[in-house]
């Protein structure tokens, strides 16, 4: 099990817990924490499911791909560097202490 530390807009953490495999998506929404809708169900073509990374911790993700960038384009909130769609994380083990904040809004 993984360990990932959500920041929500309003300032609470969470600790959301998620095994190796699953999307960062799946992991926040099934640990209850509000802030992610992923209306397309994870297809990468809402931008529901943005989030922050950590800019100390980008270079444990890659790049977003093309889709997912291009994606980045349409969130609701403003861009950030560590911008991404957790519907696009692939949890892996080098993942464990993640962080991330959720915008104040999806859309």
């Amino acid at each position: 099990m993984l360990l990932i530390h959500v920041t929500t807009a309003q300032g609470a953490t969470h600790e959301v817990t998620a095994n190796e495999g699953q999307t960062l998506l799946d992991a926040v929404m099934a640990s209850g924490v509000d802030g992610l809708l992923g209306e397309c169900g994870g297809c990468c073509s809402c931008a529901t499911c943005h989030c922050m990374v950590d800019e100390s911790q980008l270079a444990l993700l890659p790049e977003p791909d093309s889709s997912e960038a291009q994606m980045l384009d349409f969130v609701a909130t403003q861009r950030m560097p560590g911008s991404r769609l957790a519907c696009q994380v692939k949890l892996q083990t080098h993942h464990q202490g993640l962080r991330l904040t959720l915008p104040e809004r999806q859309f």
